[in-house]
Order: structure tokens, then C-alpha cells, then sequence
């Protein structure tokens, strides 16, 4: 069985370890929206990511130490962790059958400021009235995107809003159970216990490929979505969940990319606009976390 490792004090390297991991996260989304708009429903897609992630995990992890992987310390923690995980990949990728990737991409930006909320409580971390203000402009950021006053509204916008709180939990309960839990158990819970929930469910609106690019699309969204995660659970053993959040603002780089290159789509000025509010907030948080 894998040995629980302890955290370590190893800022840098957990910091190009989260860059790496918000790559595969960005290829998780891209690799969705197409096979989207090639007609798979998002359950199925959903499992195929989880899927994927748990024979990843497998083939890594079981020859080492068998069936006793699976046993955790802290196994509520880890259910609740997994369950925030699955719960933001569905909302997310229900939301992309609606919405361009750069604005979810965006929306999800607001992580850090979520993470920063949630630590207070959760992490029993101190939070300054400097820091509360940047969390009020980082909303800010967050409707100038969203736009619940305008036309540009979409209903879609309110699961993207729900997968940043699941996804923001999840990385909160990531740093709560580093040097507790083995990388082993925590990648074992988070892609078995999603891929048992959802198997009885995709049957139905299970569709097969009709062509090698989409099968190899459907295969590779479980691997992305297995090297990332494991990426992120050990970025979290080096580095603060306060450090490591501000990260996935390289997203919008990639995603800006990604969706004018594979779909013709370049971000509105309002994107951009809430893309940089956010940007800027969460900048200054970590600035202070840094401190």
C-alpha cells in the first residue's frame, strides 16, 4: 500500500505542479464542448471522464498495494470530496452545451475568492477586511460576466455558478486531507465512487462513436481528466490551497485558445472585461496569502 506522505513546505514545485494540472483541466473542457456539439450527452461524457480517471488510477496504483488502497482515514471526508468533484464536472459540462468555454471558464475563475470564503471556516484561516474587500470586487467580477441584468443572461450561467461552489469545496477538502491520505486513495475515491454512481444511469442515453476521432475523444477525456487531478491532489500536499487557487487564471490563456481555435469562438469584451476584475482581485489575495 501506497505510504501516506506528509505535506511538505515545497511552495515552488507545487505551483508548476497546479500549472500542469489546469492544462489537462482546460483539455477535460475542450474535449467536452466538442464531443457536446458532436451530439453525446453530457451523463455520458461525465462517466467516460470518471471512467477513464479510475483505470488511470488503477493501472497505477493497484499493483503496489491491491485492494487496501481503498481504505481511507478519513472517509467521510473523502465521500463528501468526491461528491463536490462529481457535482461540479456535471454542472460543468451541462453548462457547456450552452455556453462558450471561455465564459465558464471565467465563471469558474471566481475559485480562489470561493476558497478564500471557505477557508475562514473550514480551514480555520484569519481573513483581513483587505482581503474581504477584494473578495466583494472578484464578484463583481463574477456579474459583470454573468450579466443577471441583461440580455447576454443565460439560465445556463446559474450551474456554472453551482459548479465553482462544488469545485471550490473540493479543493478546500483536497487540503484538508494532505498528509492524511495517500494520492492512491484520494485518486481511487474520487474516480471509483463517481463511476459506480453514474454507470447505472448513462445506459439509457449511452451512445457509441461513429467515427475514430470521436472514440479517441472519449477515451482521452478520461485521461485528462485522471492526470490532472492527480497532479492537483500532490500540488496540494506541497502548497497552501490559498497558493495554489490563483493558478488557474493561465486557464483563460488556454481556453481563449482553445475555443478560437477548435471552435471559432473569440470571448465577448465582457468576458474579458469580468475575466480581468477577477483576475486582479484574486491576484491581490494571493498577494496577501503570499505574505
Amino acid at each position: 500500500m501506497e505510504a501516506v506522505r506528509p505535506r511538505e513546505e515545497r511552495t515552488g514545485f507545487g505551483l508548476v505542479l497546479m500549472g500542469c494540472a489546469v492544462g489537462f483541466f482546460t483539455c477535460i473542457d475542450t474535449s467536452a464542448k466538442w464531443l457536446i456539439l458532436a451530439g453525446f450527452p453530457a451523463l455520458q461524457l461525465v462517466f467516460a471522464r470518471y471512467a477513464g480517471h479510475l483505470l488511470l488510477s488503477l493501472a497505477l496504483y493497484m499493483p503496489g498495494g491491491g485492494l487496501a488502497q481503498f481504505r481511507s482515514a478519513r472517509p467521510v471526508l473523502q465521500f463528501l470530496r468526491s461528491s463536490f468533484l462529481l457535482g461540479s464536472t456535471f454542472l460543468n459540462f451541462t453548462a457547456l452545451n450552452y455556453l462558450p468555454l471561455t465564459v465558464t471558464t471565467t465563471v469558474m475563475f471566481a475559485g480562489p475568492i470561493a476558497v478564500t470564503l471557505l477557508s475562514i471556516p473550514m480551514l480555520g484561516e484569519r481573513v483581513g477586511i483587505r482581503r474581504l474587500v477584494a473578495v466583494l470586487v472578484g464578484f463583481s467580477g463574477v456579474l459583470v460576466v454573468v450579466q443577471p441584468w441583461g440580455a447576454a443572461f443565460h439560465p445556463a450561467m446559474i450551474l456554472s455558478l453551482g459548479a465553482l461552489s462544488c469545485a471550490s469545496l473540493y479543493f478546500v477538502l483536497t487540503r484538508m486531507i494532505a498528509g492524511a491520505e495517500s494520492t492512491a486513495t484520494s485518486q481511487l475515491w474520487s474516480s471509483g465512487l463517481s463511476t459506480l454512481v453514474i454507470a447505472p444511469m448513462v445506459l439509457p442515453v449511452w451512445q457509441w462513436p461513429t467515427t475514430l476521432l470521436e472514440g479517441v475523444m472519449l477515451c482521452a477525456i478520461g485521461l485528462f481528466g485522471g492526470v490532472g487531478h492527480i497532479l492537483a491532489t500532490v500540488a496540494h500536499r506541497f502548497a497552501d490551497a490559498s497558493l495554489l487557487a490563483p493558478v488557474v487564471y493561465i486557464q483563460i490563456l488556454f481556453a481563449s485558445l482553445a475555443s478560437i481555435l477548435v471552435f471559432a469562438t473569440w470571448p465577448t469584451p465582457w468576458t474579458l472585461l469580468g475575466g480581468a476584475i477577477i483576475v486582479a482581485a484574486g491576484g491581490y489575495i494571493w498577494n496577501r496569502e503570499r505574505r
